[in-house]
């Protein structure tokens, strides 16, 4: 499937995690969302949403483990999106 058949809503919010306002986030969050915004449920979702509402400094540096991420922002969209970070980097 392309970008172009997703949701209205599945659209706006890749389009949120593509233009996080520095290229670090950017690049994890948005290519996160290339990967993945397609197979997320509607739950899965609500939470990558949420997540998108931090502030880009803060979701970036508890992405790579630079600060611990509060307890509310940890669930297994965070999870998945730490493993993604990490497979990148590995790359």
């Amino acid at each position: 499937m392309s970008i172009s058949e997703l949701s209205p809503r599945r659209k706006q919010i890749f389009y949120r995690a593509r233009h996080r306002g520095f290229k670090e986030a950017d690049l994890i969050v948005g290519g996160f969302a290339a990967a993945y915004i397609e197979q997320l449920s509607e739950d899965e979702l609500n939470a990558f949403e949420a997540l998108l509402a931090f502030p880009d400094q803060d979701l970036y540096e508890w992405i790579i483990g630079r600060r611990p991420a509060p307890a509310n922002v940890h669930g297994p969209v965070f999870d998945k999106l730490q493993q993604f970070n990490v497979a990148k980097s590995l790359a």
